[in-house]
């Protein structure tokens, strides 16, 4: 490994994309943060739309920017984010979070499990900063993910609710039980709590081992029943959420997260199962061109040939933890190229990371609706880095 593993260097990586953020991303309106910042000027092209997934990042990048980097203004930075989301998107009434703000004011309230999985992993990292009540939050916000989306005869979770908590929805996702899984894994590391460790185990081994395809791969959607739907946003698939095909990406999300799990738990199949992730990952890396290609059909092929940032990023993180868990050279030859590529295409001159590029590593503009990703993804690609790799 080169420079990228150089600690300071890696402090200041993360650095530069928490400066681009903070402080034009705190609304003095309305509380909290906003996420819609151009990442070529800087600029706040949406000042109201409130995602629960960027808010409950933000208070993530924060707290863990508190722990890293020392400074009293990124915890108290975490502790805007923690009261904003327990005071705004938390429906006290009914429960659980809302979906999507405009201002302080709800306008959608569907119940989603993705989003909640983000608010324990806020609360978790927002207590091992510090912050107040956020360890209570914390166990409240579990144990409603454990109430309302937990199937403990499936070992998996639910995907969404009406906002009455009436109905749920028929579809189950692979993506909402992966960043569970993180939650759990994240709390787990925070608290020491057994029972979140137990939790990440059974997501992990459902989705990486039993659901998996005969050819190892992870499918991303299922019935209620968690049979594959492969048919599933055939139509549509470069949906925000739930695209059609196989996602590099998540492969590779999965192998970072597989062995974090190696660290702790004494079995020797996360260990296993990681490089093999690993390698599934990398048919959907561009050779010619660098980058992951956004999603592939049944024989590899690119079905959306876009290639979006959080992809290396999560692969950055992937390879350094398995260069440590391993200690093989090739993953460490693999992270200096994902940080040559994303350095040399993902960041813009601002120190913003854009969010997709095309196949030819031509960014596009700035979307028009509520972003979810305020640098999580580069910000966890430091992390990690820093925890197995960094000197």
């Amino acid at each position: 490994m080169t420079e990228y593993t150089d600690a300071e260097w890696l402090r200041d990586r993360m650095r530069t994309i928490l400066d681009f953020y903070y402080p034009a991303c705190v609304d003095e309106e309305h509380g909290g943060f906003v996420a819609q910042l151009d990442a070529d000027t800087g600029d706040v092209y949406d000042p109201d739309s409130k995602h629960l997934v960027a808010a409950a990042r933000f208070t993530r990048n924060f707290a863990l920017a508190s722990e890293v980097l020392g400074e009293v203004k990124w915890r108290e930075a975490a502790e805007r984010g923690v009261e904003f989301l327990h005071k705004r998107f938390r429906d006290a009434e009914r429960g659980g979070y809302h979906w999507l703000l405009e201002g302080t004011t709800p306008v959608e309230s569907r119940r989603i499990c993705y989003g909640h999985a983000f608010v324990v992993l806020a609360y978790a990292r927002a207590a091992d900063a510090g912050v107040s009540n956020a360890g209570k939050y914390l166990d409240e916000t579990w144990a409603l993910m454990d109430d309302r989306f937990f199937e403990a005869d499936q070992g998996l979770y639910r995907s969404a609710f009406d906002a009455d908590w009436a109905e749920a929805e028929p579809y189950r996702g692979q993506n909402a039980n992966m960043h569970a899984c993180e939650a759990a894994l994240v709390a787990y590391e925070v608290t020491n709590e057994q029972h979140y460790l137990d939790r990440a185990e059974t997501v992990a081994d459902r989705l990486c081992r039993d659901l998996s395809t005969d050819d190892g791969r992870i499918w991303e959607h299922y019935a209620a029943d968690w049979t594959p739907d492969f048919d599933y946003n055939r139509e549509d698939p470069a949906h925000q959420f739930r695209p059609w095909g196989y996602q590099p990406g998540h492969h590779i999300e999965w192998a970072k997260l597989l062995s974090v799990l190696d660290r702790h738990l004494d079995k020797p199949w996360p260990g296993k199962r990681a490089p093999d992730l690993f390698e599934t990952a990398l048919d959907g890396w561009d050779d010619e061109r660098g980058g992951f290609y956004y999603s592939l059909d049944e024989d590899d092929d690119p079905v959306v040939d876009d290639k979006y940032s959080w992809e290396v990023a999560e692969a950055i993180g992937a390879a350094a933890a398995l260069a440590e868990r391993t200690g093989d050279d090739w993953y460490g030859e693999w992270y200096d190229r994902f940080w040559e590529y994303a350095l040399e295409t993902m960041v813009a001159p601002t120190g913003g990371w854009y969010e997709r590029v095309s196949p030819e590593n031509d960014p596009y503009p700035a979307g028009d609706g509520p972003e979810v990703e305020p640098g999580y993804h580069p910000i966890g690609a430091c992390y990690e880095s820093l925890r197995s790799v960094g000197e």
